[in-house]
C-alpha cells in the first residue's frame, strides 16, 4: 500500500522536539488541513501525557486527541479519571484516553511507586475508570487498589473511549475483552499481524493504534545511527525486550546484550542489525517512508501515528513530505 490516503486515521506525535509548546499553534492548524486526523502525546521524561492536548484543545485544534499512553501508576486511580474528564470537557467527542502499566524504570525510579503486578493493575485501573467516567459513586476494593466514595464532580458528557497499551498476550487479551481499542509501539509491520490476531480473541471492531518511528532522510548511515541510539535504549528494557524474546528476536539481540552487560554502549548499538534497525525504524525518502508505513495500514493499524527524529528545520516540513494526501 503506497497510499496513505487509505489509512483510516494517521496522526502526529505531540509535543515536537525543539519546539515550545506556544510554537504548536500553526503547526496543529496545518496538519489538519493536510489529513493528520489525530495527535497523540506518550509520557516519558518531558511533558505529561495531558498538558499538550489540553493546550491543543485550547488553541482550537479539531484533531482527535489521545494519550499513548498515561501510566496508571504515577497517577492514582481518581486523579486519572479527572485528568481524562478534563480533557472530554476541553476537546468534546475528540478524547481517547489511552493508559498502561509504564516500566518499572519510570514507576519506581522516577515516581516513588512500586511497579507490581501491572496486569491486574492496568486491568483494575481499566475497570474504575469506566464506572467513574460514568459519573457513578465507586466506593470498591479490587486485587491492586481500594477507592472508597470517589464521584466525579464534572463528569463527560460522553464517557472516552479507553485503550490499552499491549505488548503481549495478557494485556492483548485483556485490550480485546474489555477495551475499545489497543496501542502498540516499538515493533515491524511483520509483527502487526500476530499481535492483532491476539486481540481479535475478544471480539473485532478494535482500533489499532500504532505508534512508529520515522526520520525522512535519504542517508540511511545518518537514519540508522539516530535509530540505533534509540533502539539500543528501548530494547534494553526488560518489557519491550520480553516483547521482542516473544517474537522470536531473543539471538538476535544477544551480542546486544551482552555489549550492554560489559557497559560498552557503543558497541551495544552497533550489535543490532540493519535487518532489524530498518524493520523498527522507519526511514529513506519521504516516498520511501509512507510506502513503508503503508505496510503497517495493510498489516491491520487502524491508526497510524508517526513520531518524527532528525528531520532538522521546521518540523512542517516533515509533516508536509508524509502527510497523508496531498493538497
Amino acid at each position: 500500500m503506497k497510499d496513505l490516503a487509505a489509512a483510516p486515521r494517521f496522526g502526529i506525535t505531540l509535543p515536537f522536539a525543539n519546539l515550545p509548546l506556544p510554537g504548536h499553534g500553526p503547526l496543529l492548524q496545518e496538519a489538519s488541513q493536510l489529513g493528520y486526523t489525530d495527535a497523540w502525546t506518550s509520557e516519558t521524561s518531558g511533558a505529561d501525557a495531558f498538558s499538550p492536548l489540553a493546550f491543543a484543545a485550547a488553541l482550537g485544534s479539531r484533531l482527535r486527541l489521545g494519550t499513548a499512553i498515561a501510566g496508571v501508576y504515577s497517577r492514582g486511580p481518581a486523579l486519572l479519571a479527572m485528568n481524562a474528564a478534563a480533557l472530554c470537557e476541553a476537546a468534546p467527542g475528540r478524547f481517547v484516553l489511552g493508559i498502561g502499566a509504564s516500566s518499572p524504570a519510570m514507576v519506581e525510579g522516577w515516581n516513588a511507586a512500586r511497579f507490581e503486578r501491572p496486569l491486574s493493575r492496568v486491568r483494575d485501573t481499566l475497570r474504575f475508570l469506566r464506572r467513574a467516567l460514568a459519573g457513578e459513586r465507586v466506593d470498591e476494593v479490587y486485587e491492586t487498589f481500594a477507592v472508597r466514595g470517589f464521584r466525579l464532580e464534572r463528569p463527560p458528557a460522553s464517557p472516552p473511549p479507553i485503550y490499552l497499551a499491549a505488548l503481549r498476550e495478557g494485556m492483548l487479551r485483556l485490550a480485546g475483552r474489555e477495551a475499545d481499542g489497543v496501542i502498540l509501539g516499538l515493533l515491524s509491520a511483520e509483527d502487526v499481524a500476530r499481535v492483532v490476531a491476539i486481540l481479535g480473541e475478544g471480539g473485532g471492531g478494535k482500533d489499532v493504534v500504532a505508534r512508529i518511528a520515522v526520520c525522512p532522510s535519504a542517508d540511511p548511515r545518518k537514519a540508522r545511527e539516530v535509530a540505533r541510539r534509540i533502539l539500543a535504549t528501548y530494547l534494553q528494557i526488560p518489557v519491550y525486550g520480553r516483547f521482542h524474546d516473544w517474537l522470536g528476536r531473543g539471538e538476535l539481540l544477544r551480542p546486544m546484550r551482552e555489549a550492554a552487560r560489559a557497559g560498552d554502549r557503543e558497541a551495544a548499538r552497533r550489535a543490532l542489525p540493519d535487518a532489524l534497525v530498518d524493520a523498527l525504524f522507519v526511514h529513506g525518502t519521504p516516498e520511501e517512508c509512507r510506502e513503508k508505513l503503508g505496510r503497517f495500514v495493510a498489516a491491520g493499524v487502524r491508526t497510524l501515528v508517526v513520531q518524527l527524529f532528525a528531520h532538522g528545520g521546521d518540523p512542517r516540513e516533515a509533516l508536509r513530505a508524509l502527510a497523508p494526501r496531498g493538497l
